[in-house]
């Protein structure tokens, strides 16, 4: 089977869309997994295109079917879903926001049709932090996978997966990287410096250089962190510039070592969740 990589800005790029259903067939009857992201369109600051949350996501699962070729798991990519939720910028322009029951019985149809055409594993990523939206991404896996013959897992941290309030032990779970406290000092969460350096690494023709440069750090503590997750007017309020974090000292090469890092940490994840379930 051959794929065209195509240009990085391409979402279809490397995506079981680019395959007849002869070659995806042949996929599912010969044992390959799923990769789904679960992105958003949402404004990330003066230099950073609506569609990072898009973007990001889809350069790690490149990277992380790459990995598990090379340990002998053949993986298809879904094309993105990115119509996702946005609390809390969604007083911004181009932050676009759905219902989450909606969201989840579009996740119920598609994974059962999924589990239909004979795939046994569906691993989903989120390239988006708000809360509501990761829940909303566990609940339309668990709610597939109690409804239809799907058997998904939501990829996350476990950091991130106590935020939303979720058991580590929850089955629907298939943790990566470390269980560790975040780093000390000011936040870095949104279109700063880590989200910032994946761009320039994965997409750096989409960053906005000349506003980059000139952004200085937004300098906000846990205290604001946490009205700014309250959302909406709140955050409008915290962050007018719509970026919480430093992205003036973003860097392409650390860019390509967090993309590298979370990749091997994901397929590490997804190898051991299914030497369990062999």
């Amino acid at each position: 089977m051959t794929r065209r990589e195509g240009k990085e800005g391409d979402v279809f790029a490397g995506t079981l869309a680019e395959l007849t259903w002869h070659e995806v067939d042949e996929a599912a009857r010969t044992g390959a997994v799923l990769l789904w992201a679960f992105g958003v369109i949402e404004q990330h600051g003066p230099h950073l295109p609506t569609g990072t949350d898009v973007y990001l996501p889809g350069a790690r699962l490149r990277a992380v079917r790459a990995l598990l070729a090379d340990r002998g798991v053949e993986a298809l990519i879904v094309p993105p879903y990115y119509w996702g939720v946005n609390v809390v910028s969604g007083s911004f322009p181009a932050s676009y926001s759905v219902r989450p029951e909606l969201i989840r019985e579009v996740m119920v149809d598609l994974l059962g049709g999924m589990a239909r055409d004979g795939f046994r594993h569906v691993f989903c990523f989120s390239g988006h932090g708000d809360a509501l939206h990761n829940r909303t991404v566990h609940d339309g896996i668990r709610s597939a996978c109690e409804r239809t013959d799907a058997d998904a897992s939501f990829v996350t941290e476990p950091a991130l997966a106590r935020r939303i309030g979720l058991d580590l032990d929850d089955p629907y779970l298939t943790l990566s990287g470390p269980d560790e406290p975040p780093p000390d000092g000011p936040a870095d969460v949104h279109a700063g410096n880590w989200e910032t350096s994946l761009m320039m690494h994965t997409h750096p023709e989409l960053v906005r250089e000349e506003v980059r440069v000139r952004l200085a750090p937004s300098g906000l503590g846990p205290r604001e962190l946490t009205v700014w997750r309250q959302g909406h007017e709140h955050a409008r309020r915290v962050t007018p510039d719509g970026y919480l974090g430093d992205p003036a000292a973003a860097d392409a090469a650390e860019g390509r070592r967090i993309n590298a890092s979370t990749a091997e940490q994901a397929a590490d994840a997804i190898v051991h969740r299914l030497r369990g379930a062999a």
